[in-house]
């Protein structure tokens, strides 16, 4: 069954909390430094909020999807600007040697064996090639799985990932808890007690009042993220163990020759 990530996946015009627009634009202007004249993939690129960006700045860039419904919406806005398929990350269609760089957002916790993925990741790229990944980070005291995820990987966990299938592993954190609303920090222990007693709401729905509650202002989520006017600031570099000051965590892992 695909679309049932329908369930657990900001979209186009849903909803969203700023911090995770935020977040959103955010990884895409940093994978951008990366993908410059480069030949570049996307794989679970969602509705595709991020694939402006991209093609900005790549040589080609081609996307896909698991869920068939989520990347119509990607296919119906990008109508053709972008190549769009649908395919599993664990079996890429692409040629052996084909790409500089694969980005992989916000679902590596949905890949039933990530092994898989990054051994084909070793097939796709070319001799220096690169993994880029964003995750949450599940370190953190309050951290709450989505209710269709395999395994979630930290630091540490990404860093052993790719080292045994050959890969340099640079990591690196992005929002510092410390830098978050009042707001968050006074309902970060109510998370924490909800998480706990596995009480957090599965769905986008459900949890579309716990957002406006933690976050308050919610806006709507664009169907391509703006290219221009949004300062980046660098990540923090991490070292290969559990991290519990930043919300995000950032990979680039690079094919050794």
């Amino acid at each position: 069954m695909t679309d049932r990530f329908v369930e657990v996946t900001e979209l186009a015009g849903t909803d969203i909390s700023v911090e995770q627009l935020q977040r959103m634009s955010h990884r895409y202007h940093w994978a951008a430094l990366y993908c410059g004249q480069k030949d570049v993939l996307e794989v679970a690129c969602g509705s595709g909020p991020g694939l402006g960006i991209l093609t900005r700045v790549a040589q080609s860039l081609e996307a896909g999807d698991f869920s068939a419904e989520i990347l119509a919406l990607a296919q119906r806005h990008y109508a053709g600007r972008v190549g769009l398929t649908r395919f599993d990350a664990q079996s890429l269609p692409f040629a052996a040697a084909s790409k500089d760089v694969i980005i992989l957002f916000e679902a590596i916790y949905y890949v039933p064996d990530a092994a898989r993925f990054v051994q084909e990741c070793r097939r796709v790229l070319r001799s220096r090639g690169k993994v880029l990944i964003a995750t949450a980070n599940k370190d953190l005291p309050d951290f709450n799985p989505s209710p269709f995820s395999h395994s979630y990987y930290g630091a540490a966990d990404l860093a052993r990932l790719f080292d045994a299938n050959g890969f340099d592993c640079e990591l690196f954190g992005y929002l510092p808890v410390g830098s978050v609303s009042w707001r968050q920090k006074l309902l970060r222990p109510v998370k924490k007690l909800v998480v706990a007693l596995n009480l957090m709401p599965k769905t986008m729905a459900g949890k579309k009042l716990l957002k406006r509650l933690v976050f308050g202002r919610l806006t709507p989520m664009p169907a391509e993220l703006p290219t221009q006017g949004t300062r980046i600031d660098a990540p923090a570099r991490l070292e290969a163990q559990p991290d519990r000051t930043y919300k995000v965590l950032y990979c680039c892992a690079t094919l050794r020759p």
